[in-house]
């Protein structure tokens, strides 16, 4: 992925006419220009006049929609920092075809690869096949959109500032949207695509799911079918975490959640009204309405990282290189970037705010938003222990706010009350917090034994597995992972402790489960074996636990930063309930479910 993730087309109704204007970063000093561009709606009295009535007609529907509409809850999946980008998993068709899909609030068309693509990449999954899907069916040509070449199907097209497009037709299926969501399967338009160049081509998701305001967005389809409420939420998990969740509809705000107002006619992206930027307990010396120029304070969580009007950053660096004067100013890790970094921090991310300084982001209603250090830095990826700023400069006077800004951040996008709520949390571990019952049932898994198969029942989901033991009173006593990992750097071994952590979040069980058993190296390549354990105090795992975390291995949920280098899953194993000590457990252990990948 490119450092930024800024739309150079964007669509209203089907294909709409936009207008586009440039960003340029500016380096601190002997600079690199990184052309941008971000696209905007031509904000004509039409537009806005069409745009009201929308809203007029969805707050009307609102009202009439009982309080206990469904949420879809959606995980989030990747890194941010490492990738570029946060997926989720969307399922398309009958029967479903499965997707990961970046979730993206600047675009407002879903798309996936079609099975008739003429020039797609190799991405995470199989292309979308719509002969083998019962109830796919085209988007006819209509006077509301551009049509193919034989002018019978719509079509989209897409094409983004560094170098990349997608285009293809429109299409209608069912789509669901997984174990733990409330709400079922509902019809909606996506692109099928036809063609990608550039990152789209290259990246290992799929497609995009567009979140954006405009009438193909899959929340503005929800919202007309009066399924969901008007509003949607995304929480991004922190540095070195990833993961986190998504929910399609209306949460209930925690009453500690601030709002900032958001302005659905001044552009179709999502922006708020930011006045003032505090460092460390000072406010940045800066003109009145600094982050109001032009188009305001845009959020876009298919942008990577944030970008300040020229003169705000070049304050706020300057306010946070006073703070860590003490720390070393090394070269950026791209040199095509005059980034800037520090050396001497360490590598616990956990201790960064001792060193840094705190960031607070303040909104014309006065409520403060507090940025840690992970909302404005990234990892130097050649210097263990280095950091950069994650703030970049540009020449106009928009102010665009990607993804590491809301990092460990619930952001609501309460789009019927025009209003962004913000509560920093910890997402990676609100996604083991939140669930919901009644989610449609995946289909069964079976594994192979020495003596039967053993066929789990079909009513799994990893949010709510039924209770009932296994058949047969079957108890599973642990689980064992065989993990290949290959680093680029001989300098720069991997981090089992760290890692134990990252595996535990993946599989949503408690750090002291996780316990290293084996590992062998050669050169820098290395063969990890895992133990995933019961709780101190059971004597076995639950099935509830042992289902998702077979559940989240047989579908290769698990990802790492990228700076573990490459990883794959080996094997694993899922041994019965032994009376046994931990720490004996060997590579000759005897599997009773076994699963080689």
């Amino acid at each position: 992925m490119a450092r930024t993730w800024l739309h150079l087309a964007s669509s209203f109704l089907i294909v709409c006419s936009v207008i586009g204007f440039h960003l340029s970063t500016v380096g601190a000093e002997n600079h690199q220009l990184r052309p941008m561009v971000l696209p905007l709606h031509l904000s004509s009295h039409n537009h806005s006049l069409h745009r009201h009535v929308d809203n007029l007609r969805r707050h009307l529907q609102q009202s009439e929609i009982s309080r206990s509409t469904p949420n879809a809850l959606m995980r989030l999946y990747d890194d941010l920092l490492s990738n570029g980008y946060y997926t989720t998993r969307l399922w398309i068709g009958t029967p479903p075809q499965e997707f990961a899909l970046i979730v993206d609030t600047g675009s407002t068309v879903t798309y996936v690869p079609c099975s008739s693509c003429a020039q797609c990449g190799k991405h995470q999954d199989p292309r979308f096949q719509p002969d083998l899907s019962s109830t796919y069916q085209p988007v006819n040509c209509n006077p509301s959109c551009n049509c193919d070449d034989k002018q019978k199907q719509c079509t989209y097209d897409r094409r983004y500032a560094e170098i990349s497009s997608s285009s293809g037709v429109l299409g209608e299926d069912v789509v669901s949207f997984g174990n733990e969501s409330e709400l079922v399967p509902q019809r909606a338009i996506f692109g099928c695509e036809n063609m990608e160049t550039g990152d789209l081509y290259s990246q290992r998701a799929d497609g995009i799911m567009g979140l954006g305001r405009g009438r193909l967005s899959i929340v503005d389809q929800l919202v007309d079918k009066g399924v969901i409420s008007n509003s949607f939420s995304l929480c991004y998990g922190g540095m070195d975490v990833g993961g986190g969740a998504m929910v399609l509809g209306k949460i209930t705000p925690p009453p500690d959640m601030i709002f900032s107002h958001s302005d659905p006619f001044r552009s179709p992206y999502y922006n708020i009204e930011l006045k003032d930027i505090h460092v460390a307990g000072k406010r940045l010396k800066l003109p009145a309405g600094v982050f109001d120029g032009r188009y305001g304070t845009i959020l876009d969580s298919g942008t990577t990282y944030a970008y300040f009007q020229k003169d705000a950053f070049v304050a706020f660096s300057n306010a946070i290189l006073r703070e860590v004067h003490f720390l070393k100013r090394i070269h950026g890790p791209d040199p095509n970037y005059d980034d800037i970094c520090f050396s001497g921090a360490g590598r616990d991310v956990s201790q960064l705010s001792k060193i840094f300084p705190e960031v607070e982001m303040v909104f014309n209603n006065g409520k403060k938003l507090l940025l840690s250090p992970e909302n404005y830095l990234f990892q130097h990826t050649k210097v263990s222990g280095a950091y950069c700023l994650g703030i970049f400069a540009n020449a106009e006077a928009t102010t665009l706010l990607g993804g590491i800004v809301v990092q460990n951040t619930l952001v609501t996008y309460d789009r019927g009350n025009d209003r962004i709520g913000f509560l920093k949390t910890n997402c990676s571990e609100l996604w083991r917090r939140v669930g919901f019952s009644g989610a449609p049932a995946p289909s069964p898994l079976v594994f192979q034994s020495k003596d039967t198969n053993m066929e789990f029942p079909p009513t799994l989901a990893p949010s709510g597995l039924p209770p009932n033991v296994l058949p047969g009173s079957f108890h599973i006593g642990f689980i064992t992972l065989d993990m290949s990992i290959s680093t680029n750097n001989s300098n720069l071994k991997p981090n089992f402790k760290e890692l134990a952590v990252l595996i535990s979040q993946e599989l949503e069980v408690v750090n002291s489960q996780v316990r290293l058993l084996n590992v062998t190296s050669n050169g820098n390549d290395y063969l990890v074996r895992w133990g995933i354990f019961p709780s101190a105090s059971a004597n076995y795992i639950s099935n509830t636990t042992a289902l998702s975390i077979i559940l989240r291995l047989r579908d290769h949920r698990m990802q790492f930063p990228e700076r573990f280098g490459k990883y794959k899953l080996v094997d694993w194993n899922a041994e019965p309930q032994r009376k046994f000590h931990w720490n004996m457990v060997s590579s000759s252990t005897q599997s009773t479910i076994h699963q080689s990948l």
